[in-house]
């Protein structure tokens, strides 16, 4: 049985001076890419609502803070010449936080349904636009579609083994930062407006994630538009982990805090990292008789 292309052989080739091909920037995605993935935003959830409510740094100054970051840590990135775990998944968990907080700022506002304890202010300056969960993730939709349609008319690979230009890669890295904050809207709405509550929230997202597993043996869904909305969905599914794992339990929750969960996740990703990264130099070192022999690959344009 053929294996779908998103799941397979993301190593780009080698630098060569002779085709002028680069060294891979992005990693294979493989089972534990999506654990990783899943981990990241859950840990981009929890420790977003660390910053912003538990240290009640407000969501307005914790998403100026946490986009610097991932600013810094995109130009790590993007200044790397090859894949590095640590690179590379330090972008995804600050475009998860900052995600988290700027969601919540276009969502919420000071009013008693976001704050708790008699409080009428969270943290310095706006407190929130107030805009509610469906019409925040509408727009965000609209953002995330207006950059796959410039990615769509610059001409350039959705193929993310070869995704290896600048001007690529900011396509790329745009598309996360908004998939990411467009997923915390979705998680929360799921967790906070529907009435499934966190368990049930993050059943209907897996169960979906399920459906979409199911079509990569589909010949003709494109594996390219299957990842993303798999990308966009595992968000909304750590949001609601999240909030599982940090709300009371009168919400439905298991009141472990955002510093404990965030603690713990956070050392559950920094282990995968280590292991991705082990991974990463053994296979530098490979003999280049040990490579794996091509595979054949399904078409993943939409």
């Amino acid at each position: 049985m053929e294996t779908p292309e998103v799941l397979t052989d993301l190593d780009a080739a080698r630098t060569s001076s002779t085709t002028g091909s680069v060294r891979k920037k992005l990693p294979e995605v493989t089972p534990a890419f999506w654990v990783m993935k899943i981990a990241a935003t859950t840990l981009g959830e929890t420790a977003g609502d660390l910053f912003a409510q538990t240290l009640k740094l407000g969501y307005f100054l914790t998403t100026i803070v946490l986009f610097l970051v991932f600013v810094v840590t995109l130009v790590v990135q993007l200044r790397s010449s090859r894949y590095h775990p640590f690179f590379y998944w330090t972008v995804i968990l600050s475009t998860s936080m900052a995600g988290t907080t700027l969601s919540d700022f276009m969502n919420r506002d000071a009013g008693a349904t976001y704050l708790s304890n008699g409080a009428t202010r969270l943290g310095w300056g706006p407190q929130g636009l107030g805009l509610g969960y469906p019409a925040g993730a509408a727009i965000l939709l609209s953002v995330l579609l207006a950059i796959f349609l410039a990615w769509k008319v610059s001409g350039m690979t959705f193929q993310i083994r070869d995704i290896v230009t600048f001007r690529g890669e900011a396509l790329f890295w745009s598309a996360i930062l908004v998939s990411n904050t467009l997923g915390t809207s979705m998680g929360d709405f799921l967790s906070d407006s529907s009435g499934l509550g966190y368990a049930g929230g993050a059943l209907l997202v897996t169960g979906a994630l399920a459906v979409l597993a199911a079509l990569m043996r589909v010949r003709a869904v494109p594996n390219v538009l299957l990842f993303w909305i798999a990308f966009v969905l595992t968000r909304p599914l750590g949001a609601t982990a999240g909030d599982f794992l940090t709300k009371p339990v009168a919400k439905g929750g298991l009141d472990l805090g955002t510093a404990g969960s965030s603690a713990v996740l956070l050392a559950v990703l920094f282990g995968l990292m280590a292991h991705a990264q082990v991974r990463e130099r053994r296979a530098a070192v490979r003999p280049a008789g040990a490579e794996r022999a091509p595979v054949t690959r399904r078409a993943d344009r939409p």
